[in-house]
């Protein structure tokens, strides 16, 4: 377990990364003003009402009337901005804050906004797919943070990234190892515990679908794997 603090990889082509303060502060408050801090009858109405649910998605089943407020297939991308709890919520908006810059430096602002609701749209397609008839919900960011670590990791692979290991250690290591393990892990969760209470699944449709979006989405001259380093 660790925690991404900081990384020494400045902007190159954006002066501030709008689009991921933005979507942090849209996690933030979709929490608080309709989850009701994750407390309450609103936390369990809102994953119903704005959760991804397989059945109710493939037309399967149908939500009670009170809890329909956007179109079903919707779900697909209102889901992520839902969270179970604070600690839920602060670990993906962690990893947006940290990673999700230089993602967005290398599309730019309406590309990147794009890419993030594909790969919450991915990871949340992958989830539905794997149990078509579940009545269980899908909430949080975590397909879309996939997606984001997934691309950061194919940009940047020798930048080195400060983290608290074990949530004590501070480390200071190369994304490739630390990126690549948490990947290698998300997988090997998939394939170990597919009955977890994690939608592993929807990590791993986050982490392709980022993979392949920023090969096109990635700016004209933005190179792979920090050859621009090498330059």
């Amino acid at each position: 377990m660790f925690f991404p603090l900081y990384d020494h990889n400045p902007l190159r082509h954006v002066l501030r990364p709008v689009v991921t303060w933005s979507l942090i502060l849209a996690n933030v408050l979709v929490y608080l003003l309709i989850q009701g801090g994750g407390f309450g009858d609103a936390a369990i109405a809102s994953a119903y009402s704005y959760g991804l649910i397989p059945s109710v998605f493939f037309d399967m089943k149908d939500l009670a009337p009170e809890l329909i407020i956007l179109p079903e297939k919707l779900s697909l991308v209102s889901y992520a901005f839902l969270h179970a709890d604070v600690m839920h919520l602060a670990g993906n908006m962690l990893f947006l804050w940290v990673f999700g810059d230089n993602v967005e430096d290398a599309m730019g602002h309406l590309r990147f906004l794009a890419f993030y609701l594909l790969s919450a749209a991915a990871g949340g397609l992958a989830f539905a797919l794997l149990d078509p008839a579940s009545d269980v919900p899908l909430i949080g960011a975590s397909g879309a943070v996939s997606g984001i670590v997934s691309a950061y990791l194919m940009l940047h692979p020798r930048v080195r990234v400060w983290v608290l290991f074990m949530g004590r250690i501070p480390l200071r290591l190369p994304a490739l190892w630390l990126l690549g393990g948490w990947i290698i892990v998300q997988i090997a969760n998939l394939l170990l515990f597919q009955k977890s209470e994690v939608a592993w699944v929807a990590h791993a449709g986050g982490i392709m679908a980022g993979a392949v979006l920023v090969l096109v989405m990635r700016r004209p001259g933005v190179r792979l794997f920090d050859r621009d380093l090498e330059a």
